[in-house]
């Protein structure tokens, strides 16, 4: 586990899929996360996560926004992301909407987003529509409260926590 010093809300104008993916799972993570704290390099899942993405879609190139980066963008402006996870998450959608307004306030015009889970062998499809627009700006404001805020935020119940590599910060002894 390690910590990061600096400016705790590091720059806080520059939210990046991750952190919209941790305020969906736990906002307690991505206040932690906000800080600097980084337990995620020993945790196995983690690990599992990025052998998947490694290995699956080998051809496609990652896109590099600064504060945010995407697996791929194919052809008529859809986000694609892949996920190890065996189940669709909300978290998973919102991480691809994000990234569908980080583009779209680049002057690019996005039609919407699939989030691939190769280990299932299933994709879903995201929206981008004004509705979904809406929906990631909220999002992204309901981030910036959470990063700001001067208190953690409540740990979720244990039974949520399976897997994360939070679980330590929160209910050590």
């Amino acid at each position: 586990m390690t910590a990061q010093t600096g400016d705790p809300h590091q720059d806080d104008s520059q939210l990046g899929g991750v952190h919209l993916k941790y305020l969906h799972h736990c906002p307690r993570q991505l206040w932690l996360y906000s800080r600097g704290y980084r337990p995620e390099q020993g945790n196995e899942s983690v690990a599992f996560g990025e052998a998947v993405d490694a290995t699956t879609f080998t051809r496609r190139r990652d896109i590099d926004l600064g504060e945010a980066r995407i697996d791929w963008v194919t052809t008529g402006a859809i986000v694609h992301e892949t996920k190890s996870s065996r189940a669709p998450s909300a978290a998973h959608a919102a991480q691809v909407r994000h990234y569908c307004l980080l583009l779209e306030r680049r002057g690019i015009t996005v039609r919407g987003g699939i989030v691939h889970y190769p280990l299932i062998r299933r994709t879903t499809d995201v929206q981008w529509d004004a509705a979904a627009r809406a929906e990631a700006e909220a999002d992204e404001a309901r981030a910036r409260a959470v990063v700001e805020a001067d208190t953690v935020p409540e740990r979720l119940p244990r039974s949520r926590c399976r897997g994360c590599s939070y679980t330590d910060y929160c209910w050590g002894d």
